[in-house]
C-alpha cells in the first residue's frame, strides 16, 4: 500500500514539475534545426513559424541550417539534442518519411527519435508541359505517352527526390510510357522544360506558379487531394482519373522524450500562427497549404506516406547510397 501511495506521489510530482516546466517554457533561446539550405520553401515557411513563437513568447527562436544527405544531417542532430524543448526541428517528409527506404543506412530511426509537435503544412507537386506538347491535361498527357511510347521525356529533381517518386507513382498507376530524366535539382529541371528540351517534369508547385501564369508552362494537373488555391482552375490528378497524390510536407518536432507539456504548449502556440490570415497568405505565396492541428498527425501523415512510397521504391529499385 505504501509502495502505492508512494508511486502515485510520484506521478502527481512528475506531473505538477512538467507543467511548471511548460508555464516557464521557454526561459531562454530555442534552436530550430532545419536540415535544407536557407532560402528554399520550407526555410522561410520555418522562419515565418520561428518569428511567430518569438513574438507570441517573448524568447527568440532561432532558425540554423544544418544540410546534407536529403535532410538526414540535420534530422539526426535534432534527434541527439537534449530533449528539453530548447533544440526542435522544422523536418520535412524526406527524413521523417521517406528516407529510411531510400538509404542504406541512417543514423536515427525516424520511427522512434522525434516526439511530434505539429504538422505545419504541405506542398502539393504540380505535373506541367512546355506548351508544344499537344495537350491540356494529365488524362490527355497519359495517354499521349501510351500513343508516343518511350518518346516523351520528363525531368525530375534527383533521384528519390518526390518529383521522382511521383513519376514512378504515375507509370506504375496510370501505365503512362514516358522516359525520366534526373536533374541535380528542380531548377536545371525547370530551365529545360521551359526551353522546350524536355517535354514535361513533375515537381513542388511553388516555382511553377509564375510560369503557369505567363502561359510559358502548360499545367496538366495538381498531384493533391484537392485543387490548389493559388491555381483554382487547375484540376487534381484524381479528378481526371488519374491516381496519383504527392506532396513534401513539413512537420515541428523535437528530440523523443521531451516532456509532454512543453510540446503541448509549442502545438498551441504553432497552431495560433497558422490560424492568422496574414501567416495563410504568405504560405499561400510560398504554394504552401497550412494545415496544423494535433500532434498525432504527424505520426499518421508520416506512416501513410511510408506505406504509399514503399511500394512504389521497390518496384522501381530506387536506392541511394
Amino acid at each position: 500500500m505504501r509502495a502505492r501511495i508512494s508511486g502515485a506521489i510520484l506521478i502527481a510530482l512528475s506531473a505538477l514539475c512538467g507543467a511548471s516546466q511548460a508555464q516557464d517554457y521557454p526561459a531562454k533561446p530555442v534552436k530550430i534545426i532545419m536540415p535544407f539550405p536557407a532560402g528554399g520553401g520550407f526555410d522561410i515557411v520555418a522562419r515565418i513559424v520561428a518569428k511567430g513563437l518569438s513574438d507570441q513568447t517573448g524568447q527568440a527562436f532561432v532558425v540554423e541550417n544544418r544540410v546534407g544527405a536529403g535532410g538526414n544531417i540535420g534530422a539526426d542532430a535534432v534527434a541527439r539534442a537534449a530533449p528539453d524543448g530548447y533544440t526542435i526541428g522544422f523536418l520535412t517528409s524526406g527524413p521523417l518519411a521517406n528516407n529510411k527506404l531510400l538509404y542504406k543506412s541512417m543514423s536515427y530511426d525516424a520511427d522512434k527519435a522525434f516526439a511530434p509537435i505539429v504538422l505545419v503544412g504541405e506542398i502539393p507537386l504540380v505535373f506541367v508541359a512546355h506548351p508544344s506538347v499537344p495537350v491540356k491535361n494529365l488524362a490527355e498527357y497519359v495517354q499521349f505517352t501510351r500513343d508516343n511510347p518511350g518518346k516523351s521525356s520528363v525531368g525530375h529533381a534527383g533521384n528519390g527526390t518526390i518529383g521522382h517518386l511521383a513519376l514512378e507513382l504515375l507509370k506504375f498507376n496510370a501505365k503512362a510510357n514516358m522516359l525520366a530524366v534526373s536533374y541535380k535539382g528542380e531548377a536545371p529541371a525547370l530551365a529545360d522544360v521551359l526551353a522546350g528540351a524536355i517535354q514535361a517534369t513533375s515537381a513542388p508547385i511553388a516555382a511553377f506558379v509564375p510560369h503557369i501564369q505567363a502561359g510559358k508552362l502548360t499545367p496538366l494537373a495538381i498531384a493533391s487531394t484537392s485543387r490548389f488555391p493559388g491555381l483554382p482552375n487547375v484540376a487534381t490528378a484524381r479528378e481526371q482519373g488519374v491516381d496519383v497524390e504527392a506532396s513534401v510536407w513539413a512537420a515541428v518536432v523535437a528530440p523523443a522524450g521531451t516532456p509532454k507539456p512543453i510540446l503541448d504548449k509549442l502545438n498551441r502556440e504553432v497552431n495560433a500562427i497558422l490560424l492568422t490570415q496574414d501567416v495563410r497568405e504568405k504560405l499561400e505565396k510560398l504554394g504552401v497549404v497550412a494545415i496544423g492541428g494535433a500532434a498525432d498527425k504527424v505520426a499518421e501523415r508520416a506512416a501513410t506516406d511510408t506505406a504509399k512510397w514503399k511500394r512504389v521504391i521497390d518496384a522501381a529499385h530506387i536506392a541511394i547510397e
